[in-house]
C-alpha cells in the first residue's frame, strides 16, 4: 500500500492523475521519475530546478506490502562522479522539497570534501508509532526500492536511521551499494567513531591558525584570538554530532584541550565557565540519550560537589545561545538556528545572542530555497559584517561523516570479501559468512579509517584556509557566499573535465540503400534526433533529422525516395575524448541541436541539446563556454 501521508502529498500537489500517468512498476514495486526537464512537475512539489539540478527525483514505494513502506529518492547531480552519495533519513513528514535541500547539501559537501561522488538523499515516510519488527520491515523494504538506483545512489545514516540499518540495506543489496556499515562488514562507523564531529574540530583547529589574517578586515581588527587550551566553546545540541565534538576536543590534544563551557539538548542546557566533565557527560549521552536534566538531577542537585558549585541548568535549550563564548558550533538537526527577527522562527535572535569570535556549523543549515538563502544572506549580513563573527560554513566542515563513508567505496572492497549473489537478501547466511571472515574485515575497516582520517585533515585544512583567503579577496563576500564558490568551482572543474565518452547515448545507424521512410520510421521507433547514415562498410557519411524529414514532406518528396536525396552530408561530427565543453561550443556555433560522436569515421554515439541538459550540469556550463 501507498504510505498513506505520501498518498496525500502525490494527490495535493499533483492533481488530475498526473503522477498516475507516470507510474513505474516492478511486481510490487512502484516508481514516479522527475527528471531536470520536468520544471513544472517539480516546482509543484517546491523544488525549484537551478543550474546544478536535480538529476532526478523519485517518489516510491511497496504496493502489496502489509506495513506502509515508501518515500523518496532525489540525486541532485553526478558532476564529481558516479554514483552519488547521501543519507536516508527516516521521519513522518518527509516530503522531496526536503529531501532536495538535503540532496543539495551533499552536492556541495562532497565537492568540498573533493569526493568522487555526487550529491543525494532519500527519505523514508515513516509512520507513526512503530514497533520494531515493522520497522526492521520498513528499512529492508526501502532498500529493495532502492536497489532500482544503485548506479546512481549510495545511502548512508542519517536523521532516524544507524548504522545498523546500513547493514540490513547491505543484505539486500550488497556491500559496494551502501556505506556507513558496522565494521563486521568493512564499514567505517561513521556513527560510532564521530566523523561529522572529526571534521568540525579540525576545522576549529585551522581556524584558528589561518584567524589572524582576518584582522585586515575592520570588523575583525580587535579580535583577540586565544591559545588553543584557552578556547572556549558552547555546543548545541548534544547528540550525534555535538557529543563527539566535545569528546575529540577532549582527547584530542590533552595539553591543548579547549574548554566545553555549555551544552544543551531537548531538555535544556548546562553551562559551567570552568569546563565541564565531558566524558562523564558523552558516556551518559550514549547509556541515555539526553543528559542535561539528569545530569543536573543525578549530580547537582542530590550531590555536594563544590566543584559544581558554579555549575548553570536552565530547561530553556536555545538559552544557551543567549551566552557568550569563543566558539559556538551549532550540532542541533534545526538548521535555522539564528537570524534577525522571529519571523523564521529561530532558535534565537541576532539582537539576544551571545558575544562570539566564531561558529562552526556542525549542523546541516545550508538550503537552495531562494527564500531560505535569502534569509541566511540577511543574518551574515548582521552576525559577520556587523558584529564580526566568523561563520564556517556547514558542509565545508562537517563533511567528516561522508569522508568516512566515501573511503569504503574509494578504497575498493576485495572480490573475496563480496557477498555471493546467491545468499543476498538471506539474513542468516550472510551473518554466517560475515562470522567467517571476520579478521579480513576488520582489517580493511582498519584501512579505510585510516585512509579516511588522512583525507579529513588535508581537504578540510584546506577548505578553512580557502575560505579567509576568499573573504579577504573579495571584502563585499560573505561566508555562505564564498563557501558556495569553493563547492561549486571544484564542481565546474570536475565537470569541464568530463569528456563526450561520459555522457553520449547510443546513436541508430542506418545503411545509405535505404528510404526516407525507413529513415522516419528509425526515428520515431529510437526517438532520437537524428539517424546517422553509414555505407556498406559502416562508415558514417551523412545524417537525417526530423528536419530533414519534414521538408521532404513539405516538398512533397516521394517517401521512398533514397536517403540520399534527404541527408546532410557535410556532418559535423566530435570525437569521444571532446570535452563537454567543446561539445557545447560545437552545436551553439553551428546552430546545431544534435552531433555525431565518431572514431576513425566510425559511429560510437550521439551528443545533444537534450542529452546535455539531463546528464550535465548544462546551464552551469553554458556560463564557460
Amino acid at each position: 500500500m501507498i504510505p498513506s501521508k505520501m498518498h496525500q502529498f502525490l494527490h495535493n500537489t499533483l492533481p488530475g492523475g498526473v503522477w498516475k500517468n507516470r507510474l513505474i512498476k516492478d511486481g510490487p514495486l512502484r516508481f514516479i521519475e522527475f527528471g531536470p526537464l520536468d520544471v513544472d512537475r517539480l516546482q509543484r512539489m517546491g523544488i525549484k530546478p537551478d543550474r546544478l539540478g536535480p538529476r532526478l527525483v523519485s517518489c516510491m514505494w511497496n504496493e502489496k506490502s502489509p506495513v506502509e513502506i515508501g518515500g523518496f529518492l532525489v540525486v541532485d547531480n553526478l558532476a564529481m562522479g558516479q554514483p552519488s552519495m547521501g543519507g536516508t533519513r527516516m521521519l513522518p513528514d518527509i516530503t522531496p522539497d526536503i529531501i532536495h535541500n538535503l540532496a543539495r547539501g551533499m552536492t556541495l559537501k562532497n565537492a568540498a570534501a573533493d569526493l568522487p561522488f555526487g550529491g543525494g538523499k532519500s527519505g523514508i515516510v515513516s509512520p507513526e508509532n512503530l514497533c520494531e519488527k515493522d520497522r526492521h520491515e520498513i528499512i529492508k523494504g526501502f532498500g529493495q526500492l532502492l536497489k532500482r538506483y544503485k548506479k546512481i545512489y549510495i545511502p548512508g545514516p542519517d536523521v532516524g536511521t544507524n548504522d545498523a540499518d546500513m547493514k540490513t540495506f547491505a543484505i539486500e543489496n550488497g556491500l559496494n551499494n551502501v556505506v556507513s556499515k558496522p565494521a563486521d562488514m568493512g564499514g567505517n562507523r561513521i556513527d560510532e567513531l564521530g566523523g561529522a564531529a572529526n571534521g568540525v574540530v579540525v576545522a576549529t583547529k585551522a581556524l584558528l591558525e589561518h584567524l589572524p589574517k582576518l584582522k585586515q578586515l575592520p570588523q575583525f581588527k580587535n579580535m583577540t584570538i586565544p591559545k588553543p587550551s584557552m578556547m572556549d566553546i558552547l555546543i548545541q545540541g548534544f547528540g550525534a554530532v555535538g557529543a563527539h565534538v566535545a569528546r575529540i576536543f577532549n582527547d584530542y590534544d590533552p595539553e591543548n584541550c579547549p574548554v566545553i563551557k555549555g551544552i544543551s539538548d531537548e531538555n535544556g542546557y548546562l553551562l559551567n565557565a570552568g569546563g565541564l566533565p565531558v566524558k562523564e557527560l558523552f558516556d551518559m549521552w550514549k547509556e541515555s540519550g539526553a543528559v542535561t536534566s539528569r545530569y543536573f538531577h543525578d549530580r547537582i542537585m542530590h550531590e555536594d560537589h563544590p566543584e559544581l558549585n558554579h555549575m548553570v541548568f536552565s530547561n530553556s535549550p536555545n538559552n544557551l545561545l543567549t551566552e557568550s563564548a569563543f566558539c559556538l558550533v551549532p550540532a542541533s538537526p534545526v538548521s535555522n538556528y539564528l537570524d534577525v527577527n522571529t519571523t523564521t522562527g529561530p532558535a534565537m535572535t541576532t539582537d539576544r545572542m551571545g558575544t562570539w569570535q566564531i561558529i562552526v556549523e556542525g549542523a546541516n543549515t545550508y538550503s537552495p530555497n531562494p527564500v531560505r538563502k535569502a534569509e541566511r544572506r540577511r543574518m551574515e549580513r548582521h552576525v559577520y559584517r556587523d558584529k564580526g563573527v566568523l561563520i564556517a560554513t556547514d558542509y565545508l566542515v562537517n563533511s567528516g561523516g561522508v569522508i568516512y563513508a566515501a573511503h569504503e567505496r574509494i578504497v575498493p572492497t576485495p572480490d573475496h570479501l563480496l557477498i555471493p549473489e546467491n545468499i543476498l537478501g538471506n539474513t542468516h547466511a550472510i551473518e554466517t559468512w560475515l562470522e567467517k571472515n571476520r579478521d579480513d574485515f576488520a582489517n580493511l575497516a582498519e584501512i579505510r579509517r585510516k585512509a579516511a582520517v588522512e583525507k579529513l585533515e588535508t581537504v578540510i585544512r584546506r577548505n578553512m584556509e580557502e575560505l579567509i583567503d576568499g573573504l579577504l579577496k573579495d571584502a563585499d563576500s560573505l561566508p555562505c557566499e564564498i563557501a558556495e564558490k569553493i563547492s561549486v568551482h571544484r564542481i565546474a572543474a570536475r565537470e569541464k573535465s568530463r569528456t563526450a565518452r561520459d555522457i553520449m547515448e547510443d546513436a541508430p545507424t542506418i545503411s545509405v540503400d535505404k528510404s526516407v521512410t525507413d529513415a522516419a520510421r528509425l526515428l520515431v521507433d529510437a526517438n532520437v534526433p537524428i539517424v546517422n547514415v553509414v555505407s556498406e562498410k559502416g562508415k558514417l557519411i551523412g545524417i537525417v533529422t526530423n528536419w530533414d524529414i519534414t521538408k521532404a514532406m513539405a516538398s512533397k518528396l516521394p517517401i521512398d525516395s533514397p536517403l540520399t536525396k534527404v541527408m546532410t552530408a557535410d556532418v559535423i561530427t566530435n570525437t569521444p575524448d571532446a570535452t563537454i565543453i567543446d561539445c557545447i561550443r560545437k552545436l551553439e556555433n553551428h546552430e546545431i541541436s544534435a552531433m555525431p560522436i565518431v572514431t576513425k569515421d566510425r559511429v560510437a554515439g550521439v551528443i545533444s541539446g537534450d542529452i546535455l541538459a539531463r546528464r550535465t550540469l548544462f546551464r552551469l556550463l553554458q556560463t564557460m563556454t
